[in-house]
């Protein structure tokens, strides 16, 4: 018996060392499976559960795979539901049934509509071997949910907000659009319906298998209206074509404030994997202002989620929202400045910016060439958009945020830079011979040219003439510790508080110059000094304001910013040269005295090219103010200018409104 003993014992315990060992797995089997299938409903991979199931219970409730694989993907994918996740897992053993496991879990999900939170799931999992399948019922989609019933979603789609200009003129609003569509039944059948689409075609710019491809959908039926593309309103139209007021996103701009104000599109995956919270059916912000103030603009879409039996009755509600509309947002600028601006650059490669400088607002921000927004909304052919793309004057590209070289208007900058600092005597004239000139021979070939040939030139003449080679003796008089020391006190290397991408202005491309030349050229506006229009127009606000730098800004109840950069004398004798430089006939903006307006001005002309002695690029700037009231500032320029084009001829009309007006 003493030798038996040991021996049973040993059984014993292996038996229930076994018992132990089945039930490990059991449990690890049943918790394998549950996980399984929320990891499966979080990635959608809906064809992967029926597998997870046991067929009983599928057939218990009258669903076979198939159905239960379309069940999920309708709701699921009808609520939008992503990030299906869960907490507070546990498994347990059933008390009465040894291969039956029970299971509980809290999910939180995202939908359409926001999270879906706290929702406690009760299941059982039977285990069979090694096999463990959740015993289904519709109660796993929702809680509340058996038999046939469905999930709805009725979405309260918010309002996006408009963008308006100072006077609460519309930029881009909400407004009645035309849809163009067919009624397929109307077409006619066999060659009678092939013309009638070929006329469609014909009329309204499209091609005939785009509209053979939107008619031949899966829901589309004789009496429906199948939508085609946003038109302008008549009443002529083809046989089977018809037109529905719709509502949708306008720019009544259009062209004129394209970079501006950009436009909408509708939300894609890559949109809602990088933004949750979007819904397959909106729109967002894909440029300019609708895309900087999206968030904004767009606002929250309302709704409700619910739980409704076979016959429509109401069963649960899962979720309520209310609608958020989109916020307005009132701009600085001008409607019809911004209009008159555009128009004057009549297609021509440029930009104008206009301040109130006293203030910062920015009443005019222009860029040509451009692009009609309410395409890029509302649809678009690809002909239309390869033309966009095909410009060499590149419509698509923002001019008022492009860093150019700013050519003469910077003496302006360096003149006062010279009289703060004593180097530059307003009263001195001096002696220049020919159309150019050089430091000394060290300079080999190079040469700093000028327009005009005047022996003695003083500061005023030398603004008048727009003389480079007095700004480059004067600059390299001053030395570049001083220079860079008064540009140091404006906006270089500064971000300034805008909704746009651009880059800091800059003095030039190292600290410090590596030459003199480079010096000198800086002086006159040149070099690899490079502002775009926003930074010139607000550097050259201390002319309109004794001194001080107002920094520009585009939302009206924005605080206005300044900094003092110059005394109130330096400023008072530049302006004096500036209004000479519209007054004296030989003024370069002595076309503007004929408006009979108060104008201080700068034109300048900046060239670019490889090697001084070969014709190169010429963009062409002007930039004025109101000398009597500073009630506006303006800078406009061109872009490889035209021949017999320049920036100053393109400005009567804009001058003449902001004088009537500021």
């Amino acid at each position: 018996m003493w030798l038996i003993l040991p021996i049973v014992v040993l059984l014993i315990g292996s038996f229930y060392g076994y018992q132990t060992y089945q039930a490990n797995q059991k449990m690890t089997a049943a918790k394998t499976v549950l996980r399984t299938f929320i990891k499966t409903l979080n990635e959608n991979q809906f064809d992967a559960l029926p597998a997870l199931m046991t067929p009983k219970s599928l057939q218990d409730n009258e669903y076979d795979k198939k159905q239960l694989i379309e069940k999920y993907q309708a709701i699921f994918t009808g609520i939008g539901v992503e990030n299906y996740a869960s907490d507070d897992l546990t498994v347990s053993k059933n008390t009465k049934n040894d291969d039956a496991y029970d299971f509980t879990y809290t999910a939180s999900m995202s939908s359409t509509l926001g999270e879906l939170t706290n929702i406690t799931y009760n299941g059982r999992i039977t285990v069979d071997g090694d096999t463990a399948l959740i015993e289904w019922s519709p109660a796993l989609i929702f809680p509340a949910m058996s038999g046939n019933d469905k999930v709805s979603i009725t979405v309260d789609n918010a309002a996006r907000g408009d963008i308006l200009d100072r006077n609460k003129q519309p930029l881009a609003e909400n407004g009645t659009l035309y849809q163009l569509g067919i009624i397929p039944g109307q077409l006619g059948t066999s060659t009678e319906k092939t013309a009638n689409i070929k006329a469609i075609a014909e009329q309204f710019d499209l091609t005939e298998e785009a509209i053979n491809t939107t008619l031949s959908q899966s829901w589309v039926q004789d009496d429906y209206f199948v939508p085609l593309k946003i038109v302008d309103q008549t009443n002529d139209l083809p046989t089977g074509a018809s037109i529905q007021e719709t509502t949708g996103r306008t720019y009544p701009l259009g062209e004129a404030a394209a970079q501006l104000i950009g436009y909408i599109g509708t939300v894609t995956a890559e949109d809602i994997e990088k933004n949750p919270e979007l819904s397959s059916n909106s729109q967002i912000g894909r440029a300019g202002l609708e895309a900087a103030y999206d968030q904004e603009l767009r606002g929250e879409n309302g709704g409700q989620i619910t739980i409704t039996d076979e016959n429509g009755s109401e069963k649960e509600v899962l979720l309520t929202k209310d609608r958020q509309d989109g916020a307005d947002i009132q701009l600085t600028i001008d409607q019809e400045a911004q209009q008159i601006a555009f128009d004057a650059l009549n297609g021509q490669a440029g930009a104008t910016v206009v301040t109130e400088p006293q203030t910062g607002d920015l009443l005019v921000l222009a860029s040509s060439p451009s692009y009609d927004p309410n395409l890029m909304t509302n649809g678009i052919s690809q002909e239309a958009y390869e033309a966009y793309e095909n410009d060499d004057k590149l419509p698509f590209i923002s001019r008022f945020t492009t860093s150019y070289a700013p050519g003469s208007t910077f003496k302006t900058i360096t003149a006062a830079i010279g009289l703060e600092n004593g180097t530059i005597d307003p009263d001195q004239s001096v002696s220049i011979s020919g159309l150019k000139w050089q430091k000394d021979r060290s300079w080999g070939d190079y040469y700093v040219t000028r327009v005009t040939d005047v022996a003695s030139v003083n500061l005023q003449q030398a603004l008048v003439y727009s003389d480079n080679i007095y700004m480059a003796q004067q600059t390299l008089a001053m030395g570049e510790d001083a220079f860079r020391e008064g540009l140091s006190s404006l906006i270089f290397g500064e971000d300034l508080d805008l909704p746009f991408a651009m880059n800091p202005a800059q003095i030039s491309n190292e600290d410090p110059f590596d030459s003199e030349i480079l010096l000198a050229d800086t002086g006159y506006g040149q070099g690899q000094l490079l502002m775009n229009p926003i930074q010139q127009a607000a550097t050259y606000s201390v002319f309109a304001n004794q001194g001080t730098l107002v920094y520009p800004k585009l939302l009206l109840d924005a605080e206005t910013k300044d900094k003092t950069v110059f005394k109130a004398e330096t400023i008072t004798q530049i302006n004096e040269d500036l209004a000479a430089v519209v007054s004296d006939e030989n003024g370069t903006a002595h076309a503007l005295a004929n408006l009979g307006i108060p104008l201080a001005a700068k034109t300048g002309t900046a060239e670019i090219k490889e090697n001084q002695d070969e014709q190169g690029q010429e963009n062409s700037f002007l930039f004025a103010f109101d000398s009597e009231d500073q009630g506006y500032l303006l800078l406009s320029m061109l872009d490889d200018r035209e021949e017999g084009q320049s920036a100053t001829k393109l400005a009567p009309d804009l001058l003449t409104y902001l004088a009537g007006k500021y």
